[in-house]
């Protein structure tokens, strides 16, 4: 049997996860006839006992075909279904529902238990993907719990909490590794492949086909499909190009070696399989097999965020999402860490053969959603301040690891956005835009960016204002520049890794490098955030606030979850000037400033990044813009430490915080002497040779 056979067992079954599975499935069909003393806690085990059973029912379904015979109505009904439970309307009522767990079953179990009924919601996908085994084990999960309850409930009492509690941890624990060489592998090697199998073979014109993948499909996924199917193959080829040319120029720009890779991720969400359908066919072309692996919504890998870093379709409940996002809190200490960890060393040493030929993921991202701020709900389960720590330093000390296997200097990576047809009535004319705006000429850009990279080089300092009600005021410190006929501070950014073109960026010193970050409203993550402010002192955040709660504790904790990803601090990685002003004015046009992609959004102005730099893992590696000056600022006084002290140089985040024009004051880069060079004042360009930039503004 080779290791691909292995996990590809582990995934779907053999005789003994069959008979497993028989068995599960005759117990948990037992419980329709036995009842808890206990009317609550009956009814829960009762709910969550009809949903395997739908599982059940729906892998049987996809087995014998189901998938392909059923009528749309039909694959509507039953996608509609799956997810009703937690659908915004019903989940006042559904035991997804932490507030509602607790209020039925009292807070000591409501939380536990709701978390248990998140982690076999996950088993949805597994149905369709008839990952025999997967389902298996988190059925044995329930009835292991279920039989606590009914042991306890023939005394006429409930068992203890902390019995409960470890029977999930141990699961946790227990089978932390399989799901790790299962992730790692459809990463990295990607032999079978559901989500690519139903790309590549199936009538794209035929919208059934976007009920085959299992997940949740709204208007949004529909009518994406349909617009896509309305455009002709030049244009789909046009945009698909795009987004593979970004992603190999990505590599020739860096002075990577593509040639030596075989295997790339794409990740998309959900509606646009044309545009990846010709994307996975340009990337056979140049020697690249194409993984695509679906987001899992399971405790294995939430990991404290409620974003989801894997393709996927709408998102039913994404406060669903939030209140479990933090769901760790149940287990996590220092031994399931240590286990999470042997386990991202253990798939690293299987797969290390496969890692090295990855060359990284290809990323096709959505926006124009409905804005979603969350509620904060005291009934979700937090971290408390220890396992926050415990939670940074696994994600720190996880990607160590994993750089170990795929090696930072040599992969690369792409990120394109398109609108949904959620950002409005004119979602054709935004997509026709946008298209417009991801395929710009790079030339322009470059030749006026290498202006603004000249006059950004004169500088000791740079420093940025607000206007109006913006209350930014900071100075950013730069690197020095021993030779400015070679080498260079800031780099020229086209439309390579980040579509569209339009910043220069660099990585700023952080001694010295202080003040105050502002803006009025912004979406960072998907989440959104009002009135953020950020204090740094010596390029580290000092303090912060925002006002989307009332009460400060509650606005802090926000941030601190969302932005610092609960490290005690985080420093500035980046400073970078947008340029494109094109994009801006189309904002401004359609009024979706506040929905665009952040890919769109940090090149509307300057913006700062908190966490690592852009150059993390890669510092020691060359690069140069077109000029041929080497960037020398790819590194700050915290990354530096990744020779000496590499725990203490990484913070596995990097998040883009962008100030727009018309809140833009002034950015003036600063001389040793205290002269200066004013690059942008009120909003607008005026550096000489920069006047292009403000065509889009006048218009």
């Amino acid at each position: 049997m080779t290791e691909n056979e292995a996990v590809f067992e582990f995934s779907v079954g053999n005789d003994v996860t069959d008979e497993r599975y028989a068995l599960a499935m005759e117990r948990v069909s037992g419980i329709s006839d036995e009842h808890l003393e206990n009317k609550e806690f009956d009814d829960y085990f009762h709910a969550v006992k009809d949903f395997i059973l739908m599982i059940d029912e729906t892998y049987k379904w996809s087995e014998n075909g189901g998938k392909d015979n059923d009528s749309l109505e039909e694959l509507k009904a039953r996608n509609k279904k799956l997810y009703s439970d937690i659908l915004p309307e019903n989940y006042d009522k559904s035991y997804g529902n932490p507030v509602y767990a607790c209020n039925r079953l009292g807070e000591t179990f409501g939380k536990i238990l709701s978390s248990l009924y998140f982690e076999l919601r996950s088993m949805i996908a597994n149905a369709f993907e008839l990952q025999k085994y997967e389902i298996v084990i988190r059925t044995e999960l329930f009835l292991e719990v279920y039989g606590a309850f009914v042991q306890a409930s023939a005394y006429g009492k409930l068992p203890e909490y902390e019995d409960v509690r470890q029977i999930m941890y141990w699961f946790y624990s227990d089978y932390a590794e399989e799901e790790r060489m299962v992730r790692f592998a459809q990463i990295v090697n990607p032999e079978k492949d559901y989500f690519r199998d139903i790309i590549m073979n199936s009538d794209l014109t035929d919208i059934r086909y976007l009920y085959k993948f299992g997940e949740y499909i709204s208007d949004n996924e529909i009518k994406t499909a349909q617009h896509l199917i309305e455009m002709s193959e030049e244009e789909i080829d046009k945009i698909a190009t795009t987004f593979t040319e970004g992603y190999r120029i990505g590599f020739a720009a860096t002075g990577k070696d593509i040639s030596i890779k075989s295997t790339a991720s794409v990740i998309y969400i959900l509606g646009f399989e044309r545009i990846i359908k010709k994307a996975v066919l340009n990337f056979e072309k140049i020697g690249l097999k194409s993984g695509i692996y679906r987001f899992i919504p399971s405790n294995f890998y939430m990991g404290g965020s409620a974003r989801r870093n894997a393709c996927h379709g709408a998102i039913p409940n994404k406060q669903f999402d939030y209140d479990h996002k933090d769901d760790d809190g149940l287990f996590l200490d220092a031994a399931l860490v240590n286990r999470r960890l042997e386990a991202v060393r253990a798939a690293g040493e299987k797969y290390k053969k496969e890692a090295k030929l990855y060359g990284g993921p290809a990323v096709l991202e959505g926006f124009g959603e409905v804005p979603f701020s969350p509620e904060q709900k005291k009934e979700a389960i937090h971290l408390s301040d220890e396992q926050s720590k415990l939670l940074s330093g696994y994600k720190i000390q996880a990607s160590l690891i994993q750089n170990e296997y795929i090696i930072g200097k040599e992969r690369s990576f792409t990120i394109i956005s398109f609108p949904v047809p959620d950002i409005g009535e004119q979602y054709e004319a935004i997509f026709d835009e946008t298209v417009k705006i991801n395929t710009l000429d790079y030339n322009l850009y470059q030749n006026i960016q290498k202006k603004i990279i000249d006059a950004l080089d004169e500088a000791k300092y740079v420093t940025v204002k607000g206007m109006g009600d913006n209350r930014t005021d900071i100075k950013v410190m730069l690197h020095e520049i021993k030779d400015k006929e070679k080498e260079t501070n800031f780099e020229n950014c086209v439309a390579d890794v980040n579509i569209p073109v339009g910043e220069v960026f660099t990585s700023p010193v952080l001694a010295g490098t202080s003040g105050i970050l502002h803006v009025s409203g912004v979406y960072l993550m998907g989440l959104y955030f009002k009135d953020l402010e950020i204090k740094f002192k010596d390029g580290c955040i000092e303090d912060y606030n925002c006002a989307n709660f009332i009460t400060e504790e509650d606005n802090k904790n926000y941030i601190k979850q969302n932005i610092l990803y609960n490290h005690d601090t985080l420093p500035i990685g980046e400073f970078a000037i947008g340029t494109n002003t094109t994009a801006y004015t189309f904002a401004r046009k359609f009024n979706i400033a506040d929905k665009l992609d952040i890919l769109i959004a940090e090149k509307t102005g300057p913006h700062f990044a908190v966490g690592d730099t852009c150059y993390s893992y890669e510092e020691d590696n060359d690069t140069f813009n077109f000029d041929g000056k080497r960037h020398i600022a790819k590194e700050n006084e915290i990354s530096s430490k990744r020779k000496t002290d590499p725990d203490k140089a990484y913070f596995s985040c990097h998040t883009d915080i962008t100030i727009p024009y018309d809140e833009l004051g002034e950015i003036r880069a600063v001389r040793e002497d205290g002269t200066g060079i004013t690059i942008i004042e009120n909003g607008r360009f005026v550096l000489p040779g920069t006047e292009e930039l403000n065509k889009p503004l006048d218009e």
